[in-house]
């Protein structure tokens, strides 16, 4: 009798089965039992017949390759959860490098406003001079 039963997507899925257990004759009670749940019910391999050994072996292929499928469908999981992960990274590098192009053109802007008051204040030290001077001259005139 083949039992079938829920196995978590990240486990891997054992199948046993003996080409001697030919004993038990008592049909199954579910038609077409879920030997692999994650699968679609048109994909699930169909009861073998015990009696013939090309059906235990048409069986065994299918339950391999579903078994291939479940690890393919592992993997996709696995890999679109790494993609995620890498275009959050990329948003993220992406963000930091506008934040840091931000941060240079407001260094640009903050340095060229610094050299403009660095000039205004040395043109209003030349202008501050020029005034003692003229009102030291005032004072020794008068």
């Amino acid at each position: 009798m083949i039992r079938a039963a829920r196995v978590p997507a990240d486990q891997p899925v054992r199948i046993a089965f003996s080409l001697d257990d030919a004993s038990d004759d008592t049909p199954p009670k579910d038609p077409i039992p879920l030997v692999f749940p994650e699968l679609d019910q048109q994909l699930q391999p169909l009861p073998p017949h015990h009696d013939s050994l090309e059906s235990m072996q048409v069986f065994q292929q299918h339950c391999q390759i579903a078994e291939e499928y479940h690890e393919v469908k592992k993997e996709i999981a696995l890999l679109e959860k790494r993609k995620k992960e890498l275009v959050a990274k990329l948003a993220q590098a992406e963000k930091e490098k506008g934040d840091a192009a931000q941060l240079a053109r407001e260094f640009e802007a903050l340095t060229e406003e610094n050299r403009s008051l660095k000039l205004a204040q040395s043109q209003c030290v030349e202008q501050l001079e020029k005034l003692r001077i003229q009102y030291q001259k005032r004072q020794g005139s008068s």
